[in-house]
């Protein structure tokens, strides 16, 4: 037996609760895992309070992230004692994920855990994280430098904008971040925001072109903050998009890209291949240090990970959380 939240939908409701749950609650894998941490990201919110229909069959574990040590691996791609990490794939969707003490899972969707990372540190990180070094890494292959000029950070204060502050500021770049909570502000400058601005500036309809300031854009809110931030990038700058927490619309124009040459790239990181994964990561571990860890970073355990996912929905949760689920 082992601990896990499960997610049941029946003729009671749509309810999410921390459950003893027994190697049959498993799904086909060719790899056993003890997890050691996973982290609730906005997604893994939706999927505990049913907000938005992510989980696709019942009942379900939820949790997109894990770090763990492989039990093991019919496969031969791992061998037992490993510490290997799990970033999206549809686990916590339609694959029981890492909000439990145990996973079964695909070796192909794993990958080594860095050896200058722990795996609370990794599920520090998570998707959030890691989504983030994506837009980066996406800004600096269109050519972006330093001397480019102002980074925009949206939703910075969420786990994505927390770490695309972070990760640009490390590597010189100047860093403006946008939040509603901009009471806060005094934490983003921390991580290395140079300046913050209400997000009420870039949330409500505008017009199709706006004056010119941004060199680059990391956007994890979409709808109308999206389409602000493309009509006042700089000419041949970039806009790197990954997620809605606005809403998933896109009301505006093209014409920042045909009159700008501002090119919109989205940044998936739920199906990304491998390759483009540990490029991420080995990334992440060269650029993050133990203190960028302790400034995004709150431990709680699993009956805490249900209690808290309306809250990171509300916007009312700072930075990561990491989800201790042997505590």
């Amino acid at each position: 037996m082992f601990k896990g939240i499960s997610i049941e939908k029946d003729e009671q409701g749509y309810r999410a609760s921390v459950k003893d749950l027994d190697k049959s609650a498993l799904m086909d894998g060719d790899t056993d895992i003890d997890v050691d941490y996973s982290t609730i990201n906005y997604k893994d919110a939706l999927a505990i309070t049913g907000k938005s229909p992510v989980v696709r069959s019942f009942p379900m574990i939820p949790g997109i992230d894990l770090a763990g040590t492989v039990k093991q691996c019919s496969s031969g791609k791992f061998t037992p004692g490993d510490k290997v990490l799990l970033n999206g794939f549809g686990v916590g969707e339609v694959h029981c994920g890492g909000l439990a003490q145990q996973a079964r899972l695909k070796s192909d969707w794993l990958i080594p855990l860095p050896e200058s990372i722990s795996p609370k540190q990794a599920m520090a990180i998570g998707t959030a994280g890691y989504t983030a070094m994506l837009c980066v890494i996406a800004l600096e292959k269109h050519g972006l430098t330093p001397a480019s000029g102002e980074i925009l950070v949206t939703g910075a204060n969420g786990g994505v904008g927390s770490y695309a502050i972070a990760l640009l500021s490390k590597l010189g770049f100047t860093v403006v971040a946008s939040t509603g909570r901009v009471a806060e502000s005094d934490y983003l400058t921390s991580l290395g925001a140079v300046s913050v601005i209400d997000r009420n500036t870039l949330s409500e309809p505008g017009r199709p072109l706006a004056k010119e300031r941004w060199a680059g854009v990391v956007d994890s809110v979409g709808s109308h903050t999206l389409v602000n931030a493309c009509a006042s990038t700089k000419y041949g700058g970039i806009v790197a998009a990954c997620g809605l927490a606005q809403g998933f619309d896109l009301p505006g124009t093209v014409m920042p890209f045909i009159l700008r040459g501002v090119t919109l790239v989205g940044i998936d990181s739920v199906m990304r291949p491998l390759t483009d994964r540990i490029e991420a990561w080995d990334k992440l571990a060269k650029l993050l240090d133990s203190t960028t860890f302790d400034d995004v970073a709150n431990e709680i355990n699993l009956q805490d990970a249900v209690n808290i996912a309306p809250d990171l929905l509300a916007g009312k949760v700072k930075g990561r959380v990491v989800v201790n689920v042997n505590s």
